[in-house]
């Protein structure tokens, strides 16, 4: 059990809000019960009820005179709570707390977390100086780090860096590289794999030892961290020899404990990590909602830019990584890049592409934006091999749907033409994104075209002709025939002649200049799409 006020504590106010009530001076809660006001059943004494589905004031007020008799510990209902003094009134006399469930966390994230809280078990007897907040694995990694008297690291199932333990600086290069790239190095990881070292720690329920006598490589200790069958990740250990037989069993008893607190670092990832990719995607997408998610991110009145990212190849997590994983995988890498950079920014996965708002100046930020993506993306390396595109200023929150389109057009004109470069904005690639727009539109017509240009095109493709690199020469001299009949190697008199042709052939009317741009126009739709 654990009291109501702990329990807010440990989830916090991303999750849940006191709305009315006194949390500090309730009972503890003994569990979690959902409740429908038409259901008979009486939750059990201090149980946490979530009022799925209950909205108006009225049947708020009646189920909180309804749980008074079973003296429930507090009631959460879906936020904005409507607190009318009927509502009041029936929270003073049930003596029942009422609690907010903040928009974006699901019924069964709630559930989650609220019975992650109230399962936490007493820490193995060899290690009970390790009894921590549910979740820290940091705390856990400097704890575990004392047991063993070298420095730690906590690892999931893809060998992600989840935490690292204090006196990394005792470690080798390889542990530096892993701790700063938060991923073990490829070829470290190669090594292992070509050792069997993956396949020896998985196959043992204890601690291995190994020692790959590579110069500058210190030996290792490893313990896979398992939840019954399944394995949720590892610790790694730096040593400088085989561990005692003392520190060996302390190394095996500690596991179940980290990997409780693995399942709850995991349920309250989760949970944030939905969170989080709800609020940032409310507002990006403008709605209704996208004013209480700036709010909530802090970003509803800061000048910002829009940036977007997309893998151009997967990530392969020890072999066995889908495209979701790796696009995770990523999208945490950009995360964790753009905090260091600015605290304030905002960052998630929505569909495929990871979406990032970062805080910026007027004078200097879509420049800074992209230095910073084209850092990121140098660091990350064949790993994250991706595209970044940068949108425009959004003075303020309302802008930023506007700044996402353009950072989702650049990233469409990255993808098609890797000429382009991993990095690029609206601004400089103004027209190649309205050339591929007008592409996209011209496909959506559903028929043949037949304009000047699709007419040269059939002639050039049906009679060996040079028609339309005559065109193309032309209007990239303004019209100058000597210097284009240069261009294209042909006597003067002979370009005066195809331009003839082209003319008669095509239809165009080379003086009118609407006619010539369209025609401009239209070569380089095709050309891009040669």
């Amino acid at each position: 059990m654990i009291s109501l006020d702990r329990m807010l504590d440990e989830l916090g106010a991303t999750v849940l809000d006191p709305v009315a009530g006194d949390p500090p001076s309730a009972g503890e809660v003994t569990g979690v019960t959902v409740l429908d006001p038409h259901d008979d059943l009486v939750p059990a004494h201090g149980a946490l009820v979530l009022g799925v589905g209950v909205r108006s004031p009225g049947r708020a007020a009646d189920l909180l005179r309804r749980l008074a008799p079973a003296r429930a510990c507090a009631l959460v209902l879906r936020a904005p709570i409507r607190v009318t003094p009927e509502v009041r009134a029936a929270v003073e006399e049930s003596g029942v707390s009422l609690l907010g469930l903040t928009r974006g966390v699901s019924w069964i994230q709630l559930a989650t977390l609220a019975h992650a809280v109230l399962t936490r078990v007493a820490p193995p007897e060899r290690a009970q100086e390790i009894g921590v907040r549910a979740g820290d694995l940091f705390a856990v990694a400097n704890a575990v780090s004392a047991l063993l008297d070298a420095p730690v690291t906590i690892e999931d199932r893809g060998l992600r860096v989840l935490a690292f333990s204090e006196r990394q600086d005792e470690a080798d290069e390889s542990r530096v590289e892993t701790i700063l790239g938060r991923q073990m190095p490829e070829r470290y990881l190669r090594l292992l794999e070509e050792r069997g070292v993956f396949a020896e720690l998985y196959g043992s329920d204890g601690p291995v030892y190994f020692d790959l006598r590579v110069p500058g490589l210190l030996a290792r200790a490893a313990l896979a961290v398992r939840a019954g069958d399944e394995i949720l990740g590892s610790i790694w250990a730096s040593v400088h020899g085989p561990l005692t037989s003392a520190r060996l069993r302390a190394f095996a008893e500690v596991g179940r404990l980290v990997a409780l607190h693995m399942l709850h670092h995991r349920a309250t990832g989760d949970a944030g990590r939905a969170l989080r990719s709800d609020l940032v995607a409310a507002a990006l997408d403008g709605g209704p909602d996208a004013v209480r998610a700036l709010d909530r991110l802090g970003l509803r009145y800061r000048p910002s830019v829009v940036m977007a990212y997309a893998l151009t190849s997967r990530w392969d997590a020890g072999g066995a990584a889908d495209g979701e994983a790796a696009r995770r995988r990523a999208a945490d890498a950009f995360a964790v890049h753009l905090s260091t950079v600015h605290p304030g920014s905002a960052c998630a996965l929505i569909g495929e592409v990871a979406y990032g708002i970062l805080p910026a100046r007027a004078e200097d930020g879509t420049l800074r934006a992209r230095r910073i993506a084209a850092e990121f993306l140098e660091r990350i390396g064949e790993r994250g091999r991706g595209v970044i595109g940068v949108g425009s200023l959004a003075g303020d929150g309302s802008a930023l749907p506007a700044s996402r389109a353009d950072a989702d057009r650049v990233v469409g004109v990255l993808r098609a033409d890797p000429g382009s470069g991993p990095v690029g904005w609206i601004g400089d690639l103004c027209v190649e994104v309205l050339l591929s727009e007008s592409w996209q539109q011209l496909g959506s017509w559903g028929h043949r075209l037949d304009g000047p240009v699709d007419r040269l095109r059939a002639y050039d493709a049906a009679h060996g002709g040079r028609l339309v690199p005559t065109l193309r020469s032309w209007l990239d001299s303004f019209g100058d025939v000597p210097a284009a009949s240069a261009a294209v190697h042909v006597h003067p008199n002979t370009f005066r002649y195809r331009l003839r042709r082209l003319t008669e052939i095509g239809g165009i009317d080379l003086a009118d200049p609407d006619q010539r741009f369209a025609a401009m126009l239209f070569l380089r739709l095709y050309e891009r799409r040669s």
